[in-house]
């Protein structure tokens, strides 16, 4: 469904639903296929496999964009990041937007956010119009979000201890807020860290890492940090406490929507304690196009490769680099490490629900913000190369009322969460959200396509910047096309899964390129803002 009524209205469909509590449980940059339910042989996740067990698992769950801030701000608004007004990380979200949770909020849940936002820039670098000549007088926008209200996640705000959010926080009621990632973690988790008698300065950080061997280019390091004082262990008791509270206080009774949200598995690689050695590189298995670029590949492949062979590759970033087989191994290992424990916690929160009572009444929904390559095509961690490791992202939903539903392989895209939750709690979705209920039967109303949006925020070696890119997903094919390069990419996801072909300039293709082309445009189109509606129509 594409827009639809305003406010609190019934949906349709789910009269009969209602009012159930929602648990909302996301990790970050996490593959579809890192979970041992999607078919990963060598880890571990037995929560998450029973949550999958009961519930549903959509296999083909696409990200919006593939950069945390924008599929982050169109999980919450239910819009495409050019619509939220989140092209690329750094942009906040603007505070004039509706979110989901403002509507469950506006009727009468009770909302919280535990863990990881990102709505807002968390750094502490100044805004990039700053360090310009022009003034941002010059700039053809009157709003810059670039008052205090947009620096509630910035890490140099956290350092004042009297910093709070300002509640409700896009629709939360109450927060409790984790920034960045790994064992280097701000905000509320500092305070909570520092209110245990533990020294972040002596704890975290690459600095005070305990020996280990560890490719110098990978962003990682054995951390000094026990389980019991990691984010991931401080989401899942936080969000535990939260909601025994909610039990035991005034608003017992009235449903809630819970977001808990992992800042892991993330890099820096770093997961505590049992977890950093749980997996051992030698038995990660590779995916067979972890090698060198090839003549025939995209010249942004080439690049990073050859950025790579050249030892130009940057250290620590959180961009695409080329690594080799060895190095994918050991991000790969630590990266199930991170998972692993964040299942952990999640069995946790599900034992919680179980002797709690809350588990007959409570829909609990499990995805992520963007995947990763982590070795496809011989790359590590998001850029803008939209193989299908760093587009999709796990999707169970699981909901006590209704059957377990196996495994759904129809299209669908972060942009539904917004619609289908509405939906199941009786809500119609306000007007400009472009989302779809996966609740309903499948039918005419299933995509057959899906947009991904990307302008990226680092630079990359011979690319223009910002690199803009679209892609098309269909059942079959996946078609991208960057805005300063004459040759594009087309795969047969039918044929070449592991898209390892590019067919852009195959003569035999031509016109299924044609056609994809103008699809892409066609679906760019559909979903062009169309909020505020007009006053007056002539």
């Amino acid at each position: 469904m594409i827009g639809g009524g305003t406010g609190a209205a019934v949906h349709p469909h789910a009269a009969r639903a209602g009012r159930p509590n929602i648990l909302l449980i996301t990790t970050d940059q996490h593959r579809a296929d890192h979970l041992g339910c999607a078919g990963d042989r060598l880890l571990v996740t037995p929560h998450l496999d029973s949550l999958a067990q009961r519930g549903v698992m959509f296999e083909r769950c696409h990200v919006a964009s593939p950069v945390c801030m924008p599929n982050r701000a169109a999980m919450m608004t239910g819009r495409m990041p050019s619509a939220a007004g989140v092209r690329m990380n750094g942009m906040p979200l603007p505070l004039q937007a509706r979110t989901f949770v403002d509507q469950l909020r506006e009727a009468g849940w009770q909302t919280a956010l535990i863990g990881k936002a990102h709505l807002q820039p968390m750094t502490a670098r100044p805004a990039a119009w700053r360090g310009r000549a022009d003034s941002p007088q010059s700039q053809a926008w009157g709003d810059l979000r670039d008052g205090e209200a947009y620096r509630q996640e910035s890490v140099t705000r956290w350092s004042d201890p009297a910093h709070r959010l300002r509640l409700p926080y896009y629709g939360f009621d109450h927060a409790q807020l984790c920034l960045e990632h790994g064992d280097q973690v701000g905000g509320d988790y500092e305070r909570w860290l520092r209110a245990q008698g533990a020294d972040p300065a002596r704890l975290c950080g690459r600095g005070n890492a305990l020996p280990s061997q560890v490719p110098a280019v990978l962003d990682a390091w054995r951390t000094r940090l026990p389980e019991e004082l990691h984010p991931t262990r401080y989401v899942a008791l936080r969000t535990i406490e939260w909601l025994r509270d909610h039990q035991r206080g005034h608003q017992r009774g009235q449903p809630f929507f819970v977001h808990c949200s992992f800042p892991d598995p993330h890099h820096p690689f770093n997961p505590p304690g049992r977890y950093w050695d749980q997996f051992d590189p030698a038995d990660v298995v590779l995916p067979r196009h972890c090698g060198a670029a090839t003549p025939a590949d995209v010249p942004l492949k080439r690049a990073l490769h050859a950025e790579r062979e050249a030892s130009q590759r940057p250290a620590g970033t959180s961009r695409a680099i080329a690594v080799t087989p060895a190095e994918a191994r050991v991000a790969i290992a630590l990266n199930h490490g991170a998972i692993a424990f964040i299942d952990e916690a999640v069995g946790r929160l599900l034992a919680h629900l179980r002797e709690s009572g809350l588990d007959r009444n409570t829909v609990v929904v499990f995805t992520s913000d963007h995947g990763d390559f982590m070795g496809d095509h011989g790359l590590l961690n998001k850029g803008p190369l939209h193989y299908q490791g760093l587009l999709r992202v796990p999707l169970i939903w699981a909901d006590p009322q209704e059957p377990p539903g196996g495994r759904d392989h129809r299209l669908c895209s972060t942009l539904d969460l917004a619609t289908t939750v509405l939906a199941r709690c009786g809500l119609r979705p306000a007007h400009g959200l472009q989302g779809r209920d996966l609740r309903a039967p499948s039918g005419p109303g299933d995509r057959d396509a899906v947009l991904v949006e990307e302008e990226a925020h680092h630079r990359y070696p011979g690319a223009a910047f910002p690199l803009r890119v679209r892609t098309l997903v269909t059942g079959r094919w996946r078609l991208s096309v960057r805005a300063d390069e004459p040759a594009g990419e087309l795969y047969d996801l039918a044929e070449d899964p592991l898209e390892q072909t590019n067919l852009w300039n195959d003569p035999a293709h031509i016109g299924a390129r044609a056609d994809l082309t103008a699809r892409l445009v066609q679906e760019m189109q559909r979903h062009t803002d169309d909020v505020p509606l007009p006053m007056q129509v002539a």
